[in-house]
């Protein structure tokens, strides 16, 4: 009786165990393997705000926490796409942009629009806004 417990245990936890999205995946194997310049889609929450970068082109940064576990900076260009005045730590935010590693987890931007037309355009999703 004990045996079958503990299999209908095992089963249980394995069934509410969150899965990790196939985004989650595909920037686990990236960083990993130090893999750059690929557009991908995700969502994590806001782990830490970091002050607006106003050295050159602007970029309000903050570092997400995806569902892996993995934490990238997403570096927003505010010279060309709105801030997001209301981000909290905890908030929700989608993306779509450019992966690039580094050694902290990687970096998500062009997460706007690309005023050449030369480069595939981003943007940032929070509180059902979209920002680019």
């Amino acid at each position: 009786m004990k045996h079958i417990f503990i299999i209908i245990y095992c089963l249980l936890a394995l069934s509410c165990a969150e899965q990790i999205s196939e985004s989650d995946q595909i920037l686990m194997n990236a960083f990993e393997g130090k893999k750059s310049d690929f557009q991908i889609e995700g969502k994590g929450r806001v782990k830490v705000s970091l002050p607006d970068d106003t050295t050159g082109s602007q970029h309000q940064k903050f570092i997400l926490e995806l569902q892996s576990k993995q934490t990238l900076l997403i570096a927003h260009n505010i010279d060309i796409a709105q801030k997001i005045h209301a981000l909290e730590v905890g908030d929700t935010i989608e993306f779509y942009g450019e992966y690039e590693w580094n050694d902290k987890g990687g970096v998500i931007h062009w997460t706007h629009i690309d005023p050449n037309g030369n480069h595939i355009d981003g943007w940032l999703k929070h509180d059902d806004i979209i920002y680019q």
